[in-house]
């Protein structure tokens, strides 16, 4: 039987390049743009690789149903990177649109591929060093874990915790923060909870990196950039490496953990802000 390595938002960007090194296997990439995922398998056809494309809207439980039963029908799915997801610039006006897909998305990229993944398998979620700027009491297991009973009070809670700042940008960003801290204690829940079948869980956590989506940040998060040890916004070659390396199955002992891969901007920030260098 054939190893499929699922990749959502791998039309583009670090997911993109993290497609590229999965040669051993057949390699499924999803996003909503059909157009943009022909183009993509092109380009990953003439790297080498083995590859597939299915649209998919991961803020839909249906279309990630759809999403898994294809790539069940190529094989064994081995991997699932869940990058699918979207910036606060590129949804400023609609708060709600930002959780659904980086929150919800998530959890139907999870529970659906765990009913099909056997043990030995991975699932990576992409989550983003915003979740660390989060004031502690914005944080709430308890609303994070309505996201498995009640999907549509979760998104409520959520959008009402992100209205407590400015319209426009601001409260966009906060419920990125918010979605993207959701990300990383989901992953880590999950870890738990799929260990038992031998299903290894972990998210990564990118800074800015200089994909489209991360181009289109960099006016209102470029503050960050200085903060990197090497004052730079990240490669997507770099993080496409990162992605493919935690999911690996050979980085078996991985799991229940966020992978912070920012340049060193959250722990410049939070330990070494007021230090000159």
């Amino acid at each position: 039987m054939a190893k499929v390595c699922v990749i959502t938002g791998g039309g583009s960007g670090m997911g993109f390049e993290a497609a590229k090194l999965f040669k051993d296997r057949k390699v499924i990439i999803s996003g909503r743009t059909e157009s943009k995922l022909q183009k993509a398998v092109e380009e990953l056809k003439a790297c080498g690789v083995d590859a597939y494309y299915k649209t998919c809207d991961t803020s839909k439980r249906e279309s990630v149903q759809e999403l898994a039963a294809y790539a069940q029908s190529l094989g064994d799915v081995t991997n699932v990177i869940n990058s699918a997801g979207i910036s606060p610039s590129m949804s400023s006006t609609d708060p709600e649109k930002i959780v659904r897909i980086n929150s919800l998305g998530t959890v139907y990229m999870n529970e659906e591929f765990s009913k099909i993944m056997k043990e030995g398998s991975v699932i990576l979620d992409v989550a983003s060093n915003s979740a660390y700027v989060l004031p502690g009491f914005l944080i709430s297991t308890k609303v994070y874990a309505l996201a498995d009973t009640d999907g549509e009070k979760f998104v409520q809670k959520m959008v009402k915790k992100a209205s407590m700042a400015k319209e426009g940008y601001p409260r966009a960003g906060f419920a990125y923060a918010l979605s993207k801290n959701f990300v990383v204690w989901y992953a880590k829940k999950c870890a738990f909870e799929y260990g038992k079948k031998g299903i290894r869980v972990a998210s990564l956590s990118p800074g800015l990196i200089a994909t489209d989506m991360g181009k289109l940040e960099e006016k209102d998060g470029g503050m960050i950039i200085p903060f990197a040890a090497e004052k730079r916004m990240g490669k997507p070659e770099e993080l496409g490496f990162a992605l493919a390396m935690v999911a690996d199955e050979r980085n078996g002992y991985l799991a229940g953990v966020d992978v912070l891969v920012d340049g060193g901007s959250t722990t410049h920030m939070k330990e070494f802000k007021k230090t000159q260098f």
